[in-house]
């Protein structure tokens, strides 16, 4: 089903959706990290993207 576009809030900013390809993409190209890496962080810590960065980056 299609995103709808009436919906203008920013709720999925603040997660990773770990089926999308572009998005484990975008996050190992920005951390320096490899797919998978950012595949085991959102098992360990959830999808909060916040939360995902912070667990790659060790602190």
């Amino acid at each position: 089903m299609a995103d709808d576009k009436n919906k203008v809030d920013q709720r999925d900013r603040s997660r990773v959706a770990g089926d999308e390809d572009y998005e484990i993409d975008y996050l190992a190209e920005k951390l320096g990290v490899s797919r998978d890496q950012v595949r085991d962080a959102i098992k360990a810590v959830g999808n909060d993207r916040s939360a995902v960065e912070k667990h790659l980056r060790g602190n």
